[in-house]
Protein backbone atom coordinates (compact mmCIF):
# COMPACT_ATOMS: atom_id res chain seq x y z
CA UNK A 1 0.00 0.00 0.00
CA UNK A 2 2.75 2.41 0.75
CA UNK A 3 4.37 2.08 -2.28
CA UNK A 4 1.23 2.42 -4.23
CA UNK A 5 0.79 5.55 -2.24
CA UNK A 6 4.03 6.80 -2.82
CA UNK A 7 3.95 6.04 -6.38
CA UNK A 8 0.27 8.08 -6.69
CA UNK A 9 2.11 10.49 -5.31
CA UNK A 10 4.38 11.22 -7.53
CA UNK A 11 2.06 11.01 -10.46
CA UNK A 12 0.30 14.44 -8.94
CA UNK A 13 3.56 15.92 -8.72
CA UNK A 14 4.15 15.52 -11.69
CA UNK A 15 0.46 16.27 -13.11
CA UNK A 16 -0.01 20.11 -14.23
CA UNK A 17 -3.11 20.29 -12.66
CA UNK A 18 -3.13 20.17 -9.36
CA UNK A 19 -7.24 20.91 -9.40
CA UNK A 20 -8.07 17.67 -10.73
CA UNK A 21 -7.21 14.54 -8.26
CA UNK A 22 -5.51 11.39 -9.52
CA UNK A 23 -7.90 8.87 -9.27
CA UNK A 24 -5.87 6.08 -10.05
CA UNK A 25 -2.89 4.76 -11.87
CA UNK A 26 -2.88 4.51 -15.67
CA UNK A 27 -1.01 0.75 -15.76
CA UNK A 28 1.86 0.87 -18.37
CA UNK A 29 1.75 -2.41 -20.80
CA UNK A 30 5.09 -3.53 -19.23
CA UNK A 31 6.45 -3.38 -15.64
CA UNK A 32 9.91 -1.56 -15.25
CA UNK A 33 11.35 -2.54 -11.25
CA UNK A 34 13.75 -0.30 -9.66
CA UNK A 35 14.24 3.05 -8.37
CA UNK A 36 13.68 4.22 -12.44
CA UNK A 37 10.73 2.09 -13.29
CA UNK A 38 8.54 3.94 -10.38
CA UNK A 39 9.61 7.02 -12.05
CA UNK A 40 8.94 6.30 -15.43
CA UNK A 41 5.84 4.25 -14.55
CA UNK A 42 4.42 7.41 -12.58
CA UNK A 43 5.29 9.98 -15.49
CA UNK A 44 3.61 7.45 -18.12
CA UNK A 45 0.57 7.88 -16.03
CA UNK A 46 0.55 11.34 -15.79
CA UNK A 47 1.64 11.58 -19.89
CA UNK A 48 -0.87 9.08 -20.76
CA UNK A 49 -3.87 11.18 -18.73
CA UNK A 50 -3.39 14.04 -20.67
CA UNK A 51 -2.37 12.55 -24.20
CA UNK A 52 1.31 13.49 -24.37
CA UNK A 53 3.10 10.19 -24.33
CA UNK A 54 4.99 11.36 -27.64
CA UNK A 55 5.83 14.35 -26.80
CA UNK A 56 7.39 13.33 -23.25
CA UNK A 57 9.34 10.65 -24.86
CA UNK A 58 10.88 13.60 -27.62
CA UNK A 59 11.64 15.66 -24.78
CA UNK A 60 13.14 13.24 -22.24
CA UNK A 61 15.66 12.24 -25.02
CA UNK A 62 16.18 15.94 -25.65
CA UNK A 63 16.96 16.17 -21.58
CA UNK A 64 19.24 13.39 -21.82
CA UNK A 65 20.93 15.15 -24.81
CA UNK A 66 21.33 18.15 -22.39
CA UNK A 67 22.84 16.19 -19.33
CA UNK A 68 25.73 14.75 -21.63
CA UNK A 69 26.96 19.05 -21.97
CA UNK A 70 29.67 18.88 -19.78
CA UNK A 71 29.04 22.48 -18.30
CA UNK A 72 25.54 21.60 -17.33
CA UNK A 73 26.60 17.68 -16.09
CA UNK A 74 29.31 19.17 -13.51
CA UNK A 75 26.71 21.19 -11.99
CA UNK A 76 23.57 18.97 -11.97
CA UNK A 77 25.64 15.83 -11.41
CA UNK A 78 28.32 16.75 -8.90
CA UNK A 79 27.28 15.46 -5.31
CA UNK A 80 28.46 18.82 -3.81
CA UNK A 81 26.60 21.24 -5.58
CA UNK A 82 23.17 22.04 -3.45
CA UNK A 83 20.29 21.50 -4.59
CA UNK A 84 18.71 24.28 -4.93
CA UNK A 85 21.81 25.50 -7.56
CA UNK A 86 20.95 21.89 -9.91
CA UNK A 87 17.33 23.05 -9.87
CA UNK A 88 17.81 26.25 -10.77
CA UNK A 89 20.10 25.13 -13.86
CA UNK A 90 17.85 22.69 -14.78
CA UNK A 91 15.07 24.93 -14.76
CA UNK A 92 17.33 27.23 -16.76
CA UNK A 93 18.49 24.96 -19.16
CA UNK A 94 14.59 23.45 -19.81
CA UNK A 95 13.13 27.18 -20.03
CA UNK A 96 15.45 27.66 -23.00
CA UNK A 97 13.91 24.18 -24.57
CA UNK A 98 10.24 25.08 -23.81
CA UNK A 99 9.71 21.25 -22.63
CA UNK A 100 6.62 21.02 -21.09
CA UNK A 101 5.37 21.23 -17.67
CA UNK A 102 5.11 17.90 -16.75
CA UNK A 103 9.27 17.01 -17.57
CA UNK A 104 9.84 20.11 -15.91
CA UNK A 105 7.90 18.89 -12.84
CA UNK A 106 9.89 15.76 -13.16
CA UNK A 107 13.22 16.90 -13.05
CA UNK A 108 12.34 19.82 -10.24
CA UNK A 109 10.98 16.22 -8.35
CA UNK A 110 14.56 14.66 -8.88
CA UNK A 111 16.26 17.56 -8.07
CA UNK A 112 14.51 18.15 -4.91
CA UNK A 113 15.04 14.25 -4.15
CA UNK A 114 18.26 14.62 -4.70
CA UNK A 115 18.07 11.69 -8.21
CA UNK A 116 19.10 14.40 -11.04
CA UNK A 117 21.84 10.97 -11.34
CA UNK A 118 19.34 8.77 -12.03
CA UNK A 119 17.84 11.01 -14.72
CA UNK A 120 19.62 8.53 -17.44
CA UNK A 121 18.00 5.02 -16.11
CA UNK A 122 14.57 6.95 -15.89
CA UNK A 123 14.87 7.83 -19.57
CA UNK A 124 15.41 4.42 -20.68
CA UNK A 125 12.66 2.79 -18.11
CA UNK A 126 10.40 5.43 -19.92
CA UNK A 127 11.65 4.27 -23.22
CA UNK A 128 11.19 0.84 -22.65
CA UNK A 129 7.40 1.06 -21.56
CA UNK A 130 6.65 3.64 -24.69
CA UNK A 131 8.38 0.55 -26.62
CA UNK A 132 6.14 -1.57 -25.10
CA UNK A 133 2.72 0.61 -25.89
CA UNK A 134 4.00 0.55 -29.38
CA UNK A 135 3.71 -3.17 -29.48
CA UNK A 136 7.53 -3.16 -30.17
CA UNK A 137 9.39 -6.35 -29.35
CA UNK A 138 12.97 -5.11 -28.63
CA UNK A 139 15.52 -7.30 -30.13
CA UNK A 140 19.42 -7.28 -30.30
CA UNK A 141 21.73 -9.36 -31.93
CA UNK A 142 25.46 -9.59 -31.46
CA UNK A 143 27.97 -10.56 -34.52
CA UNK A 144 31.90 -10.44 -35.53
CA UNK A 145 31.33 -10.42 -39.07
CA UNK A 146 34.53 -10.98 -40.03
CA UNK A 147 35.66 -10.78 -43.59
CA UNK A 148 39.06 -13.15 -43.91
CA UNK A 149 41.75 -11.79 -46.28
CA UNK A 150 45.25 -13.98 -47.25
CA UNK A 151 48.19 -13.28 -45.62
CA UNK A 152 51.64 -13.76 -46.87
CA UNK A 153 54.61 -16.08 -45.21
CA UNK A 154 56.38 -13.37 -43.68
CA UNK A 155 53.17 -12.14 -41.23
CA UNK A 156 51.68 -15.65 -40.57
CA UNK A 157 53.58 -16.52 -37.35
CA UNK A 158 52.18 -12.41 -36.05
CA UNK A 159 48.38 -13.32 -36.86
CA UNK A 160 49.02 -16.89 -34.86
CA UNK A 161 50.24 -15.38 -32.04
CA UNK A 162 47.38 -12.25 -31.93
CA UNK A 163 44.69 -15.20 -32.74
CA UNK A 164 46.26 -17.18 -29.60
CA UNK A 165 46.18 -14.31 -27.49
CA UNK A 166 42.91 -13.60 -28.25
CA UNK A 167 41.52 -16.99 -27.28
CA UNK A 168 43.84 -18.23 -24.78
CA UNK A 169 43.29 -21.43 -25.62
CA UNK A 170 44.36 -23.69 -28.90
CA UNK A 171 41.63 -23.65 -32.04
CA UNK A 172 40.03 -26.91 -31.77
CA UNK A 173 37.44 -26.47 -34.56
CA UNK A 174 39.44 -24.69 -37.27
CA UNK A 175 41.55 -26.05 -39.73
CA UNK A 176 45.56 -25.75 -38.25
CA UNK A 177 46.57 -23.06 -40.63
CA UNK A 178 43.17 -21.43 -40.51
CA UNK A 179 44.55 -18.41 -38.63
CA UNK A 180 48.22 -18.73 -40.14
CA UNK A 181 46.70 -18.27 -43.77
CA UNK A 182 44.32 -15.84 -43.44
CA UNK A 183 43.05 -12.84 -41.08
CA UNK A 184 39.78 -11.00 -40.22
CA UNK A 185 38.49 -7.40 -40.36
CA UNK A 186 35.68 -6.86 -38.49
CA UNK A 187 32.18 -5.14 -39.90
CA UNK A 188 28.98 -4.64 -39.30
CA UNK A 189 26.69 -6.33 -41.01
CA UNK A 190 25.39 -5.37 -44.55
CA UNK A 191 21.84 -3.72 -45.94
CA UNK A 192 21.68 -7.69 -47.58
CA UNK A 193 22.17 -9.64 -44.08
CA UNK A 194 20.29 -7.10 -42.14
CA UNK A 195 16.92 -7.43 -44.15
CA UNK A 196 17.21 -11.33 -44.97
CA UNK A 197 18.23 -10.92 -40.65
CA UNK A 198 14.69 -9.18 -40.07
CA UNK A 199 12.76 -11.28 -42.16
CA UNK A 200 13.95 -14.48 -40.03
CA UNK A 201 13.29 -13.19 -36.35
CA UNK A 202 9.90 -11.29 -37.72
CA UNK A 203 8.62 -15.26 -38.02
CA UNK A 204 8.69 -15.24 -34.01
CA UNK A 205 6.34 -12.27 -33.54
CA UNK A 206 3.35 -12.38 -32.65
CA UNK A 207 0.29 -10.88 -34.80
CA UNK A 208 0.24 -6.72 -34.10
CA UNK A 209 3.97 -6.45 -32.67
CA UNK A 210 6.86 -5.06 -34.57
CA UNK A 211 10.34 -5.53 -34.44
CA UNK A 212 13.12 -2.84 -32.97
CA UNK A 213 16.29 -4.37 -33.85
CA UNK A 214 19.65 -3.41 -32.46
CA UNK A 215 22.88 -4.48 -34.13
CA UNK A 216 26.38 -4.97 -32.35
CA UNK A 217 29.87 -6.05 -33.30
CA UNK A 218 31.91 -8.14 -30.41
CA UNK A 219 35.00 -9.39 -32.33
CA UNK A 220 35.45 -11.40 -29.06
CA UNK A 221 32.80 -14.37 -30.12
CA UNK A 222 34.61 -14.92 -33.01
CA UNK A 223 32.10 -16.02 -35.13
CA UNK A 224 28.25 -16.55 -35.62
CA UNK A 225 25.85 -14.36 -33.81
CA UNK A 226 24.31 -14.12 -30.30
CA UNK A 227 20.38 -13.25 -30.58
CA UNK A 228 18.41 -11.45 -27.95
CA UNK A 229 14.41 -11.05 -28.30
CA UNK A 230 12.20 -10.71 -25.90
CA UNK A 231 12.75 -12.87 -22.77
CA UNK A 232 14.70 -15.57 -25.58
CA UNK A 233 18.15 -15.83 -25.74
CA UNK A 234 20.07 -17.59 -28.26
CA UNK A 235 24.17 -17.93 -28.60
CA UNK A 236 25.02 -19.36 -31.87
CA UNK A 237 28.91 -17.57 -31.65
CA UNK A 238 31.45 -19.61 -32.44
CA UNK A 239 33.12 -18.66 -29.23
CA UNK A 240 30.54 -20.27 -27.63
CA UNK A 241 31.43 -23.37 -29.19
CA UNK A 242 34.46 -23.76 -28.99
CA UNK A 243 34.11 -23.43 -25.66
CA UNK A 244 31.58 -26.00 -25.18
CA UNK A 245 33.96 -28.34 -27.34
CA UNK A 246 37.48 -28.10 -25.58
CA UNK A 247 35.35 -28.67 -21.91
CA UNK A 248 34.18 -31.63 -23.74
CA UNK A 249 38.08 -32.18 -24.58
CA UNK A 250 39.14 -31.27 -21.26
CA UNK A 251 36.15 -34.08 -19.62
CA UNK A 252 37.62 -36.92 -21.86
CA UNK A 253 41.20 -36.32 -21.40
Amino acid sequence: MAAVAGLSLKVRQLSTSAARPVSKLVKPPIQVYGLEGRYATALYSAASKQKKLDQIEKELSRVATLLKDPKLSSVVLNPHTKGTVKQKAVNDALAKEKMSPITVNLMNLLAENGRLRHTPDIVSAFGKIMSAYRGEVLCSVTTAQIHWFPVGHEHRLSVWLIAFRVMWTPIVNLPPLFFLSSVGIFQPLDDASLTELKSALNGFLAKGEILKLETKTDPSILGGMIVNIGEKYVDMSTRSKIQKLTKIMRETV
